[in-house]
């Protein structure tokens, strides 16, 4: 048998897409450059590794079974690199981070003098919504998450990295109209998409104070509901990061209800049981040293906004 590592990685990528074409794109490789490595992997097998069904094309058994096995082979190989590396004094492996939304504001602060001091390690991020982020985690597909409420489910290890806090935030045409919870029943309220930890707080928030809702609207990311803000559409209870630059502008303002900020914590959690390489273990150690001057020079405005 004489399969090559990248006839391997072509077939890993088909694989995750379902597809030759999207394969092709992400690979940055002709659609027929692909076919030939896929054909070729499967000559040296008796068993096919994918079928066609309509137009649609489908893994076997047989082929998630050598996919599982190509996904280690390829692991251990990239770690000879990183071990020859570790050997010569360098910190280098690869660290995959998934990331909430709102956290892509968060997390590059975080990783830059990480990143600036070990120039060996590769780090890629994934932004998604907190039950894709979630679940990649649980599945190992990535290293660490960064999530503001922990999964129940799992047995998790963090690093608290810094807290979050939400607040009301509206367009000041609301000035006279919002001046105590119950207000809140009056105006449009923006919510995010259900399963979204900024969505479960503040309706936790509307519940405690028994506020029946009126008009509300659901969006699907934080810079949307910062265009509807901006629009003067509605008010949100929402995490201030992403929203200095919107705050500095006069017509939007943080509304000082009672019971507010909600104040949770942002969180770098990784799997208790995972086995951690000498990448993520520097990752942790750095963030567990390094995360109060962190928070200082970048996020003391976001802790402290009415004093900003």
């Amino acid at each position: 048998m004489h399969y090559t590592f990248h006839q391997l990685k072509v077939f890993l990528k088909v694989a995750d897409c379902q597809s030759i074409t999207k394969a092709s794109e992400e690979l940055h490789l002709t659609q027929p450059a692909v076919s030939i490595q896929l054909k070729k992997l499967q000559d040296q097998f008796e068993i096919p590794l994918t079928e066609v069904v309509g137009r649609q094309l489908y893994v076997t058994d047989f082929g998630e079974e050598i996919a599982r096995r190509s996904r280690r082979i390829l692991e251990e190989a990239e770690g000879i690199k990183y071990t020859i590396d570790q050997y010569k004094g360098l910190l280098t492996g690869k660290i995959r981070i998934s990331v909430v939304s709102t956290g892509k504001y968060v997390i590059p602060y975080f990783l830059k003098p990480f990143m600036d001091l070990h120039p060996g390690v590769d780090i890629s991020i994934d932004v998604s919504n907190k039950n894709k982020v979630v679940d990649g985690l649980i599945k190992n597909e990535s290293d660490f998450s960064l999530v503001s409420v922990l999964p129940e489910a799992v047995k998790i290890d963090k690093v608290e990295l810094m807290e979050n806090r939400l607040y009301l935030v509206g367009h000041s045409e609301f000035l006279n109209r919002v001046k105590k919870p119950k207000d809140l029943g009056k105006v449009t309220l923006l919510y995010r998409e259900q399963g979204s930890a900024t969505r479960k707080a503040m309706e936790q928030y509307i519940d405690e104070n028994k506020i029946v809702v009126g008009k509300s609207m659901e969006l699907v990311s934080n810079e949307a509901i910062k265009q509807a803000i901006n629009a003067g559409i509605g008010l949100s209870i929402v995490p201030l990061i992403g929203l200095r630059t919107a705050l500095k502008r006069e017509e939007i303002r943080i509304y000082p209800l009672k019971g507010l900020p909600i104040i949770t914590n942002w969180n770098l959690a990784y799997l208790k049981d995972k086995e951690l390489t000498p990448a993520h273990q520097g990752l942790i150690k750095f963030m567990e040293a390094n995360k109060q001057e962190i928070v200082n020079k970048h996020f003391d405005w976001a802790l402290n906004p009415l004093d900003d």
